[in-house]
């Protein structure tokens, strides 16, 4: 059975889609792809379908990051038994995922940035309406996170 993953932040088109793809690749350098299956969600239905903001591949790709496959979509009911591990990006994501999700699921709640190793940020701030530096800082949290969150599904298996 698969370890699976789901990164959730509001839109599902900078932060969520920026772990997705950070984690995948780091997921294949570990040799762990087979092991973990990623998906990334949104809260909030605003871009069903769309693919990450220019601003997040560009910088994602500037890394070394392909995101160009990865569309946005709402994280559904059945998320929450489906996956084993949903990281939200912020507080205000995690509120709404604990209200939605139902009790039995509740523990697989957390926040991506738990994960962090160096940084000691509680969330990934929302690029959105900033500019390229947050983008940046976006990668900076997410590549430190997914490192620490390589060690936790070592851990799980």
């Amino acid at each position: 059975m698969r370890y699976a993953i789901l990164f959730v932040c509001m839109g599902n088109i900078c932060r969520s889609p920026t772990a997705d793809g950070v984690f995948r690749q780091k997921l294949i350098d570990h040799n762990l792809s087979h092991a973990v299956r990623v998906d990334s969600a949104g809260t909030h239905n605003y871009h069903p379908g769309s693919p990450p903001d220019a601003r997040s591949q560009a910088a994602a790709e500037r890394r070394g990051y392909d995101l160009s496959a990865l569309r946005a979509r709402q994280i559904v009911e059945a998320d929450y038994a489906a996956f084993d591990l949903i990281l939200a990006m912020d507080w205000d994501n995690l509120a709404l995922l604990q209200d939605d999700c139902p009790p039995e699921h509740q523990h697989k709640l957390r926040r991506l940035t738990e994960f962090c190793q160096y940084h000691d940020n509680p969330v990934v701030p929302d690029p959105y309406y900033g500019g390229e530096r947050g983008f940046e800082q976006v990668l900076d949290l997410v590549e430190d996170a997914c490192d620490g969150l390589i060690s936790h599904v070592r851990r799980q298996m």
